[in-house]
């Protein structure tokens, strides 16, 4: 089974599946084609609407069998607000996906960081590649309810009275196609959940960072029995060189050039490995709330880019990566030629007696590194612009200090949203760095680990898309800063 982290994907066998998240949630579904837009009022499935051609809804269970789908889908997304009207789903446990293919064979496990003020939650997405199928783990949250996610999969919903000036400076609503039918019923929903003024998405579709790391603690394949760890104690049986050579051996084979050994990403590792052996179960973030990407920082170790692989079983580094090359995404994370850097370590629980392991992989940030990416996101969204049709974007000085302002604030105040905790705005933060442009509009990201996958990210979704491809912009700025839960994160910031 694939225990995925934001981001990440897994291929998905032939047959109906079954997708259920537990707890006090209402869970639907919205079916796509590629444009990600609906195509009537059977694409939307929730607790008024069960079915739907190749879908099903019976309680905190949905059934998908995609052959069966209607004609022209190509993305099943999962959809989970708080049961209870008007909560916000950082009042309640994170909601884990569970995911069963034909005869209840566990297939992956998803559990996204934990959502602040949002009141619905793009879980997952079943996507089809070729003929074949895949899940993608997604954690996209919207803060103003299923009106605002409406929106963006093109429903036309009755206006809830956001100012315009709220419109034309959040993420931009993709333009509504006319769904009748779906229409009321879909504000029936919407109306048991509080609606804030800008609508938002958390997290777009990417690859947010997996990784794996070569610390300073990994046992060898000589280790004896009974040399593993108990009492949730760190291993130090044997050299981390035995872990480097095996993962400096699969990278070469990929043409991927090698990585060393870090101290400070080792001491990351072991405290991570020692929080989930504690708890008894994987995640990025552990009970108290830190997740493995600031204790990375926590270390003192700022990074370009990182990634990690969080993985219990394996007994051996052989074993540790074996697997890692045998899952798509976690093979990618270690031939990744983006990361110079690596730490290992594992910790077995004294509980359970499961050993668990956590690599981290990094880049660290460099003089220049900043100005390198920022102008590779700039030409990535130019790129973008002109396949459309449209004229480039040119760098603005304020508007990239603004972005870059937002997105080391989400880091450093551990928020994540348009809306700053004193209240600000796009706009606000825009004309506070000295801008006078008139239409401000910024696109955030978080968890993608590079420029390509953030832009990409952007691109597979509807209102981040509409505000790079806005033909009434003119000058953009970018920003990004790692040490997040989620790892980086990413600011557009646009202007007319």
């Amino acid at each position: 089974m694939s225990e995925l982290v934001p981001g990440g994907n897994t291929p998905l066998p032939g047959g109906t599946l079954t997708l259920r998240v537990p707890g006090p949630f209402d869970v639907s579904a919205l079916v796509t084609d590629d444009g990600g837009k609906v195509g009537g009022d059977d694409d939307f499935v929730f607790y008024n609407q069960p079915t739907a051609p190749g879908a099903r809804l019976h309680g905190d269970t949905l059934t998908v069998d995609p052959a069966g789908l209607r004609p022209g889908a190509t993305r099943v997304t999962l959809v989970v607000s708080a049961a209870d009207p008007g909560t916000a789903l950082g009042g309640l446990p994170a909601p884990t996906l569970h995911v069963t293919g034909p005869g209840g064979r566990p297939l992956a496990r998803f559990t996204p960081p934990r959502p602040q003020r949002e009141t619905v939650l793009l879980l997952a997405e079943l996507y089809r590649r070729g003929a074949d199928w895949k899940l993608r783990a997604l954690g996209q949250g919207y803060a103003d309810g299923l009106a605002g996610l409406a929106r963006d999969f093109g429903v036309d919903v009755a206006d809830d009275g956001s100012s315009a000036a709220a419109g034309s400076a959040s993420a931009s609503l993709a333009t509504p196609s006319r769904w009748s039918g779906a229409a009321s019923r879909l504000s029936g929903a919407a109306s048991r959940l509080s609606e804030a003024a800008a609508s938002r998405r958390s997290r777009p579709t990417g690859n947010p960072p997996p990784a794996g790391t070569a610390g300073s603690v990994p046992p060898t394949a000589a280790s004896a029995a009974g040399a593993w760890p108990g009492s949730g104690s760190v291993a130090t049986a044997g050299p981390a060189e035995g872990f480097l050579t095996l993962a400096n051996s699969a990278r070469a084979a990929a043409g991927s050039p090698p990585v060393a050994l870090d101290a400070r990403l080792c001491a990351a590792a072991r405290a991570h490995a020692a929080a989930m052996a504690s708890a008894g179960r994987l995640g990025t973030e552990s009970q108290d709330g830190t997740s493995v990407h600031q204790r990375v920082t926590a270390t003192g170790y700022t990074y370009l880019t990182v990634g990690e692989h969080l993985v219990s079983g394996p007994r051996t580094p052989e074993e540790f990566v074996d697997y890692c090359l045998r899952t798509e995404q976690a093979r990618r994370t270690l031939h990744d030629p983006a990361f110079t850097q690596v730490g290992l370590a594992y910790v077995t629980g004294s509980r359970t007696g499961d050993t668990y392991w956590t690599a981290l992989w990094a880049r660290p940030l460099m003089p220049g590194d900043l100005a390198r990416t920022a102008a590779e996101v700039t030409e990535l969204t130019n790129r973008e612009r002109t396949r459309a049709g449209l004229p480039p974007l040119a760098t603005d000085a304020l508007l990239t200090r603004a972005a870059q302002a937002h997105s080391t604030d989400m880091v450093v105040r551990a928020f994540y949203s348009h809306t700053g905790p004193d209240g600000s705005q796009p706009w606000d933060r825009a004309a506070a760095a000295g801008s006078t442009r008139r239409t401000i509009g910024e696109n955030i990201a978080c968890g993608q680990r590079s420029a390509a996958e953030v832009v990409e990210g952007w691109m597979n979704s509807p209102g981040h898309r509409a505000n790079i491809l806005k033909r009434e912009f003119t000058h953009i700025g970018i920003g990004f800063a790692g040490g997040g839960k989620a790892g980086t994160y990413w600011t557009q910031l646009f202007g007319a």
